[in-house]
């Protein structure tokens, strides 16, 4: 049986996942988009390299891998991080967790077409059902039938996120999880320096002037992202990923009810019918043959 602390931590990890959304959203009202996520990235990689010098633990990647870890930070942390949040500038912290949720669908596509990976019946059935969902919470998740900018631009932020994934998997044969995610993010953000002064010299640059807002951006950046970041994967160690991805059902609910708790955002239907054909389609994804021969038979 699991340690009850590592489900307890998956419980956790769940909670900020869907709180960081609201946050990042409610943070939004004081910050310009670029310079927040440029802000949150670097206390984050901050945070990683000190683990990382107190454990002694990163190893030199080669120029190959280096290479891998150049695309995974252009597309998961500096494509990924600039269309999110400005998504989420017009946008709903519920849309963004519901958009974000299609990730792993939209990998498995991916590496169909660039890696030649096999999909499965139960696969292309939970890919279907997923992007049905996120069609519905893009075109009537609004006031009015239509795709908002915000939407589209988170869908290009998840489209950057599972890109970066096809580079990540060819990294982890060599390299730990806990060193990608250490060199991919401190990459990205030296990338994303340059958007930062774009957005200055547009005149769009703005920051808080509450001390608050700064200690809210510290601790989504240190707690929700990279403590979450470390619990995430030790429970991945231990409960396996099939059982750690059932955890990643639970975040977009919980941005839509803190959203509307905290920022006011309605909680649209189309938003519930989409995130639960999203969810349910990545579920079937996620089952194997054994476990839906169990379900059957149970039924």
């Amino acid at each position: 049986m699991p340690d009850r602390s590592v489900i307890g931590k998956l419980w956790g990890v769940s909670l900020l996942w869907g709180c960081n959304f609201v946050a990042s959203a409610y943070m939004l009202r004081e910050f310009s988009p670029i310079l927040l996520s440029f802000a949150r990235l670097v206390v984050m990689s901050l945070f990683l390299l000190s683990v990382a010098a107190i454990h002694k633990s990163l190893r030199k990647p080669t120029p190959r891998e280096w290479g891998l870890l150049l695309f995974a930070g252009i597309f998961g942390t500096l494509i990924n991080q600039l269309f999110y949040f400005k998504g989420l500038e017009d946008s709903t912290a519920g849309n963004a967790s519901l958009i974000v949720a299609l990730a792993p669908i939209a990998t498995t596509l991916l590496s169909r077409v660039f890696l030649k990976e096999t999909v499965t019946p139960l696969k292309l059935a939970g890919a279907i059902l997923a992007l049905i969902g996120v069609a519905g919470i893009v075109l009537y998740g609004g006031k009015s039938f239509g795709a908002s900018a915000g939407d589209v631009y988170l869908l290009l932020a998840m489209l950057g996120m599972s890109v970066s994934l096809l580079f990540i998997r060819q990294l982890t044969n060599a390299l730990s999880s806990y060193e990608v995610t250490i060199y991919s993010t401190v990459i990205g953000t030296v990338l994303m320096a340059p958007a930062v002064g774009v957005e200055a010299f547009q005149g769009n640059f703005h920051w808080s002037h509450h001390v608050l807002t700064w200690v809210l951006l510290v601790g989504v950046a240190v707690i929700g992202q990279g403590l979450a970041g470390f619990w995430w994967n030790q429970g991945i160690a231990v409960v396996g990923p099939s059982a750690s991805a059932m955890f990643m059902n639970i975040p977009p609910f919980i941005a839509i009810v803190v959203g509307y708790l905290v920022l006011g955002d309605p909680i649209r239907a189309a938003q519930i019918g989409g995130g639960i054909l999203i969810l349910a389609g990545v579920t079937i994804a996620n089952l194997k043959p054994k476990q839906l021969r169990k379900a059957e038979v149970g039924a």
